[in-house]
């Protein structure tokens, strides 16, 4: 089922928008050499309690997980790219990280994800890749309006991974998101304009441009069941923002600083 919300539920959305664009960032400036996974879960954990929120994750077990996630975060280093189940990891300097966020305030969610190095860049291509992520992302919130398809989306975001060379998943992608994390439609990150779902005032969609650097395969860790890494061990990006479709175009709810 899709939803549309009314003023007041968009209203609710900037509220959770804001929530998870302050956390992430705050959690951003915390992470260093030697921060231990755990700890950026128990630091999400008590953020959320003290904003009055709801993690989306915990109680999270759909059929291709193994099992409730358990955490409040997705933690993904370096060749793990969604999903990253939170472990007993400390961070070295170099590491390609991405925090994955979802939380519900007052019956709306937002989601939201950043990829970012700890300590210093080792490789010029791990920059190339996020900042890819983030231009796809830009060119598909550029041209989300009303009337527009779901496909001229998903072809904007694929246009600018394939330009930069990144094979494109398509398992995995964009969604609508509001009382529930997770809802239709699905917004592949690659596709053909002009088709798909007629985007309306009141749509809230999070989209999330992700690659691997040289391949598209995913594969399960077998330790966990949860976090997906590059079938090739190679490193990976992953950028989402939580936005609704207005009147006049595109509001991005999960901007820090709001």
């Amino acid at each position: 089922m899709i939803e549309i919300q009314n003023r007041a539920g968009v209203e609710r959305a900037r509220v959770t928008g804001r929530v998870v664009g302050n956390m992430l960032q705050a959690l951003r400036t915390r992470c260093r050499v030697g921060t231990n996974l755990l700890e950026i879960d128990e630091w999400a954990r008590l953020m959320i309690l003290e904003a009055g929120a709801r993690s989306c994750y915990v109680d999270y077990a759909p059929g291709f997980g193994r099992g409730p996630f358990g955490h409040v975060i997705c933690t993904a280093v370096n060749d793990a790219v969604l999903h990253g189940r939170p472990r007993d990891l400390r961070l070295a300097d170099g590491d390609l990280l991405t925090l994955d966020l979802a939380v519900i305030v007052d019956g709306i969610a937002a989601d939201a994800a950043i990829s970012f190095i700890v300590g210093a860049v080792r490789d010029p291509e791990d920059m190339r890749m996020i900042e890819t992520t983030e231009r796809a992302l830009a060119a598909a919130i550029e041209i989300a309006a009303p009337g527009a398809r779901l496909g001229d989306l998903s072809h904007a975001i694929g246009e600018v991974l394939a330009g930069a060379g990144y094979p494109i998943n398509l398992e995995f992608g964009g969604h609508g998101i509001g009382s529930t994390m997770h809802q239709d439609p699905h917004v592949a990150n690659d596709g053909r304009p002009g088709r798909g779902y007629r985007l309306r005032p009141g749509l809230l969609l999070a989209l999330e441009p992700w690659v691997m650097a040289d391949t598209d395969r995913l594969v399960t860790d077998p330790d966990d069941g949860w976090t997906l890494r590059s079938a090739t061990g190679c490193r990976t990006a992953h950028t989402e923002h939580t936005i609704a479709i207005t009147e006049t175009g595109a509001e991005i709810l999960t901007l820090p600083g709001r």
